[in-house]
């Protein structure tokens, strides 16, 4: 059978446009279908828009405290409106760069909904295509709990919030305290306004170093931000033009706070609404599950005979790197070819004021998977550049098996961790012990040497 194009990948953010371009290098034609705009959440509606805002906002604060090293600023404010055009223009910028690329390689982008209608079959509104090759990456879409009120108007999701484009937010509840909530936190709490994050665990975070989570927590305290672990949020009710918000405490006592927004952040849930129709959902039950992430293979193969899935729309570590990696794992094998990213070493990186990065594993998960490990702790009170920027809190953590001494996992709370992690992520994926971190010359004075000191301790 002929068909119009060897692979049809549905989805233009980081997994879809990542696999479309390593799919033409290796001589496919391929077509791309996009309902909104190309970049996907990461760039429209995630990572990218937040980290602008919280560049004017981490601007904002090194200004307001200009004083502190001899640069006094008078006359300070934010400009909300502005930041909110720059956030704007940085992401007409990567836009532009992604469909510039795509018609540089001549790959077809097609506008509209997509739904796989047969095992070689997409409709996209009135016009079919057929592809050898089919590639589900729509990602995913904040989850609203239901909590009663959050139908309310002014419980927002994180889309809405970047929508606003910085707005000023005077009183800002924040449900959730894992990595969109405190990000959210540390940008408007920046800019001035007034925010409450409530967790319902026990401490912030709580997917990382229990150590990371109890100093960003006094991190946001310092800020003045108000912060409710072991609380989880019984209601939320609208007085006049406010927002009330009830939690428990770890006392069993009920708390209100007020609010002019509140936002959800409790997770994520798949976009696969419509992807695929009826007809193809009754012939392959085990296609999804209960939530509606499509299962798949270690190939990244569903049940249904040449359609694959990648990204958050499969579930696993939501991450737009872990979706550009499993986008070109996934064409690799499609042609034959070996898989080559390792999968088994995926960093993450939380932009909070010291930012925090990790990779691998903590010392409790490994214990728990029977590893016996040390585990070296080098306090950023000792480092030079730390010092002279002013970030007195934080650490470099990195965790080894005892026997060997091999890396198996790294935790920064230190300025430029996300650019630091890339080091540790190819030291665990290469198999280096400390010492082979410890003796290679690291610059000085740099936030980067505390690894060096990390491994020798």
């Amino acid at each position: 059978m002929s068909y119009q194009y060897d692979l049809l990948i549905i989805g233009a953010g980081p997994g879809g446009y990542e696999a479309a371009f390593y799919a033409q290098e290796l001589g496919m034609n391929v077509a791309v279908v996009e309902k909104d705009r190309v970049g996907g959440t990461c760039l429209n509606r995630g990572c990218i828009p937040t980290k602008a805002l919280m560049h004017s906002s981490d601007v904002y604060r090194e200004a307001a405290h200009g004083a502190e090293v001899g640069v006094e600023v008078t006359g300070l404010k934010s400009n909300r409106k502005r930041i909110g055009e720059r956030k704007d223009e940085v992401l007409d910028t990567l836009r532009g760069g992604i469909t510039g690329l795509l018609n540089k390689k001549k790959i077809d982008l097609i506008e509209g909904e997509a739904c796989i209608t047969g095992e070689h079959m997409v409709k996209v509104g009135d016009d079919e295509y057929t592809a050898e090759n089919i590639m589900v990456a729509t990602g995913s879409r904040p989850f609203m709990p239901p909590i009663p009120g959050y139908d309310l108007p002014g419980v927002i999701d994180s889309t809405d919030l970047i929508e606003m484009g910085g707005e000023e937010i005077p009183e800002f509840v924040i449900i959730g305290g894992g990595v969109i909530g405190i990000e959210f936190a540390t940008i408007y709490a920046d800019l001035g306004d007034h925010v409450t994050v409530i967790e319902g665990m026990d401490r912030l975070l709580p997917v990382i170093d229990k150590e990371i989570g109890r100093s960003i927590k006094m991190t946001l305290e310092k800020k003045g931000v108000d912060v409710h672990v072991s609380s989880p949020v019984q209601k939320i009710e609208k007085d006049g033009d406010k927002l009330v918000v009830t939690l428990k405490n770890k006392k069993d006592e009920e708390i209100q706070v007020r609010a002019d927004k509140v936002l959800m952040c409790v997770g994520r849930r798949p976009n696969t609404a419509g992807v695929f129709s009826e007809e193809l959902l009754a012939k392959y039950p085990d296609l999804q599950d209960a939530k509606g992430f499509i299962k798949v293979d270690d190939r990244y193969a569903t049940p249904v005979p040449g359609v694959y899935a990648i990204g958050d729309c499969i579930g696993g570590i939501q991450l737009a790197h872990v979706a550009s990696a499993e986008g070109r794992n996934a064409v690799a094998m499609i042609n034959g070819c070996k898989a080559t990213i390792n999968m088994g070493t995926v960093p993450s990186c939380i932009y909070t004021d010291p930012e925090i990065a990790v990779v691998g594993m903590t010392a409790d998960e490994a214990k728990e998977a029977g590893i016996e490990v040390v585990t070296k702790k080098y306090p950023m009170s000792a480092n030079g550049k730390t010092i002279i920027a002013g970030l007195d809190r934080g650490f470099v953590k990195l965790v080894a098996r005892a026997d060997d001494h091999v890396l198996v996992g790294a935790h920064l709370l230190c300025g430029r961790a996300s650019d630091l992690i890339g080091e540790l992520s190819v030291a665990i994926g290469r198999g280096m012990m400390l010492e082979e971190v410890a003796n290679i010359i690291h610059p000085h004075p740099s936030f980067a040497e505390a690894i060096m000191e990390a491994a020798r301790l």
